[in-house]
């Protein structure tokens, strides 16, 4: 058996026919904002240049970096909000960290098969959030 250690555990789903289309759209999104949030943990110094006292380049409705990632991170929240406490926290664990179901179930201390049926809940919860059909 091959693995490929650059596939999520959402995107392994998907190929496998155990997300739908619009529940893996649902959890791309919200491991879009999520990266560009930064929520992620760092595990180095960030040597990201500073802010530039010039103003924002570009066309003037766009969002310059530090706007970009407020309204990510608001997103975010939203997000997890509207899915609620109980199916975020294995939504946040495999769409956003990355966790397998497996690793998932044993962290929170739930059965087997358990986080499958709780991430497809979780999913479509989210799904209705953003309005996908």
């Amino acid at each position: 058996m091959t693995v490929n250690l650059a596939e999520s555990p959402l995107g392994w789903l998907v190929r496998r026919g155990m997300v739908s289309a619009r529940q893996f759209e649902a959890g791309e999104k919200l491991r879009g904002d999520f990266m560009r949030a930064s929520l992620a943990p760092r595990t180095t110094m960030s040597w990201d240049a500073g802010a530039s006292s010039r103003g924002a380049r570009g066309a003037p409705d766009m969002l310059d970096a530090s706007t970009a990632q407020i309204a990510a991170k608001a997103r975010f929240e939203a997000a997890v909000t509207a899915v609620g406490g109980g199916l975020s926290d294995v939504l946040w664990r495999v769409v956003c960290s990355g966790d397998g179901l497996e690793t998932c179930e044993k962290a929170l201390g739930w059965p087997a098969r358990a986080g499958k049926v709780v991430l497809l809940l979780a999913l479509d919860r989210l799904a209705d959030h953003y309005q996908l059909r």
